[in-house]
């Protein structure tokens, strides 16, 4: 059972999200917020497996409460809720925690999918969509990290290059194809790879290795 936490500022876009997820009988939704700050109180009260968060609410928003949530260190992990349309919070939202983005028009099995896929530790956002995503954002990234980050120097060679390819957008079958590994070696090292920098996703990672100039939106694809 995936417990859920609605976050929206608007009553029927909840009720919305509450009728679906309560017609499935692997997702539970334990609570709702009309703002940030009910969000960041109930993430901490009932510790949801998955907080659905609007982006754009009064007072705290949603990027200022996932930072919260996740500064916290609970279980919980943040699947944002967006118009998108090249939002200029996407990245200030990735930045504070988020482990997804879905668009606000998603199909119901698409939202169903993200939670699910969120609520197992992974990213919703495709990995070629996240490049795109950041590659619209690329002027805002601030180079957060200093090239020799002690973070990076815990990487072995091959975790370098999967470090790379992940910042690239390549999903792990096309690893695999392009440095000729198997599926499962290319699962593997992803998993050491977001466990020795600290990434809660392959989301986290892309940020990593924008921040470290180890990709960009002129690296190739």
């Amino acid at each position: 059972m995936i417990t859920v936490l609605i976050v929206d500022d608007q009553p029927l876009q909840r009720l919305g999200f509450r009728m679906l997820l309560e017609s499935h009988p692997d997702t539970q939704v334990v609570g709702e917020a009309r703002n940030g700050v009910e969000a960041v109180r109930q993430a901490k009260e009932l510790r949801p497996d998955v907080v659905l968060m609007d982006v754009r609410m009064p007072g705290l928003d949603g990027i200022e409460a996932t930072r919260r949530i996740i500064a916290d260190g609970g279980r919980s992990h943040v699947l944002m809720l967006t118009t998108f349309d090249l939002d200029e919070y996407v990245h200030a939202a990735l930045r504070a925690g988020a482990s997804g983005f879905l668009l606000k028009d998603a199909y119901p099995e698409e939202l169903l999918s993200g939670i699910r896929a969120v609520a197992g530790g992974d990213a919703v956002i495709a990995p070629a969509l996240t490049r795109r995503l950041l590659d619209a954002f690329a002027d805002h990234l601030d180079g957060g990290r200093p090239s020799n980050d002690p973070w990076l120097a815990t990487l072995t060679d091959r975790e370098r290059e999967i470090l790379v390819a992940i910042g690239r957008g390549w999903t792990n079958g096309e690893i695999a194809a392009r440095l000729v590994l198997s599926e499962s070696t290319v699962k593997t090292h992803v998993g050491r790879v977001l466990a020795k920098i600290g990434a809660r996703d392959r989301i986290q990672a892309v940020i990593f290795a924008y921040d470290l100039g180890l990709t960009s939106p002129n690296s190739p694809g």
